[in-house]
């Protein structure tokens, strides 16, 4: 599959996967000079690119794994959702979980991509829904 990038400044770096299997892209901080981010706040990052993802499939935005565990670095939003229609910068709102600040420099791996398939669906009322084994049981019911 390819994924059309658009370079909305010149010093932008594309997605890069950080490995051969890997099955998400890096995503790097795109601006001017470097941020802090404020202990258990949230500064918003910009990717400086645009992605066009195909129809039918949708960006998700992960934190990077390192990056949370060894900096208290990630998405506010855990996971972001970039719709397959949205053009756009990719910009990734960055939270730091630590006690202390945290800062991002022109150029870091902030986040990664993963492209996944999307199904369209319609939804209908019913007044019942098939029964399953399960039913109604939420948070928990299923054991540890």
């Amino acid at each position: 599959m390819t994924i059309l990038v658009k370079k909305l400044r010149p010093d932008a770096l594309l997605p890069r996967a950080g490995s051969a299997q890997a099955a998400g892209y890096d995503l790097h901080a795109c601006m001017d000079a470097p941020v802090v981010i404020p202990p258990h706040g949230t500064v918003k990052v910009g990717t400086g690119l645009a992605i066009a993802v195909p129809e039918g499939w949708f960006g998700a935005i992960f934190a990077r794994s390192g990056l949370a565990a060894k900096q208290g670095l990630r998405p506010a939003n855990c996971v972001g959702v970039c719709d397959s229609d949205y053009r756009g910068e990719y910009i990734i709102a960055l939270h730091n979980d630590l006690d202390t600040p945290c800062s991002v420099s022109p150029g870091d791996r902030i986040a990664q991509l993963v492209i996944l398939p999307c199904a369209a669906a319609e939804f209908a009322e019913a007044d019942a829904l098939p029964d399953t084994a399960r039913g109604a049981g939420g948070f928990g019911s299923t054991g540890r």
